[in-house]
């Protein structure tokens, strides 16, 4: 599908599922070099990263890997509260491990952030930050990002797990909204 419809909205291909498992068979790559031989808790940011966390543990090939899932929100439509919620939390002991969060997307850095904030104060030797998409124009505050999949403009953009009001999170492909 080249254009889809959700809700009151249309929205146009932007990044074609096959241009995004490259992004992320080149992340996967660059991680298994830096992360081998460490204890790596990867920390996957729900509900957006659930396809590109997905699609890069199977890529990683790392046998000390672990995986969990923290839950926030900060969306209501196209933009972000500016509230971050936590609604799920880790139950894994950090201290001394190398965490890599998994993010679909970073645009403001404030959820980014915050998450950072919050493994750090739990013990964490070292923290990675791994997102499939950047916008660089959007970002607000000065974060470090490790490794980065794709950049792109500061548009609204639906599939792959990202979503508009609850839909369009299930498209293999990325979908920018039509102006």
């Amino acid at each position: 599908m080249k254009r889809v419809k959700l809700w009151d909205k249309e929205f146009e291909i932007s990044h074609p599922f096959e241009e995004i498992q490259v992004a992320i068979k080149k992340m996967a790559a660059r991680m298994r070099t830096d992360l081998e031989g460490k204890s790596a808790l990867f920390v996957c940011i729900l509900n957006g990263s659930f396809m590109f966390a997905a699609d890069l543990m199977k890529e990683l090939e790392l046998n000390d890997a672990e995986i969990s899932f923290l839950k926030l929100a900060s969306y209501s439509g196209t933009s972000s509260t500016g509230e971050i919620k936590e609604l799920i939390g880790l139950n894994e002991n950090i201290t001394d491990r190398t965490v890599v969060i998994l993010e679909d997307i970073v645009d403001s850095g404030h959820t980014i952030e915050d998450v950072i904030k919050q493994i750090s104060s739990r013990g964490a030797k070292e923290v990675k930050i791994a997102t499939l998409l950047y916008k660089p124009d959007a970002v607000k505050v000065n974060i470090h990002l490790d490794y980065v999949g794709i950049e792109i403009p500061n548009d609204f953009i639906v599939g792959y797990g990202l979503d508009y009001d609850r839909r369009g999170r299930n498209l293999k492909d990325i979908y920018t909204l039509v102006k």
